[in-house]
């Protein structure tokens, strides 16, 4: 079984920024691509963030150039740095896995964070 686990959610005045990191534990073999899923009130969960294993990434329009996502993949961890928070940031954030949980295993598997919540004051 894989979990991951998010921190640094919050509250934050608009300007602002924070720093979320999530880490995958378990039975991990390899990790493929990592990312940042976010879901505000109403409306559908979107994508925010990815990182490929080797660095690539790939950012929402709306986010880019505020937003700066990065991995260790030394600690299985992914992080999401956000600058000049907007009110419209405001959402619960999930991070999302590909993760090979053995040698054995033929493919690998989508796995998701509990959320974390961030809330940006205007």
């Amino acid at each position: 079984q894989v979990q991951l686990v998010e921190s640094g959610g919050g509250l934050v005045q608009t300007g602002g920024s924070l720093r979320l990191s999530c880490t995958a534990s378990g039975s991990i073999f390899s990790i493929n691509d990592m990312g940042w899923y976010r879901q505000a009130p109403g409306k559908e969960r979107e994508l925010v963030a990815t990182i490929t294993n080797d660095g690539r990434t790939n950012y929402a329009d709306s986010v880019k150039g505020r937003f700066t996502i990065s991995r260790d993949n030394t600690k299985n961890t992914v992080y999401l740095q956000m600058s000049s928070l907007k009110f419209e940031d405001t959402a619960v954030y999930y991070c999302n896995a590909y993760v090979r949980p053995s040698a054995h295993a033929g493919r690998f598997y989508n796995y998701w964070g509990q959320g974390t919540q961030v809330t940006v004051s205007s």
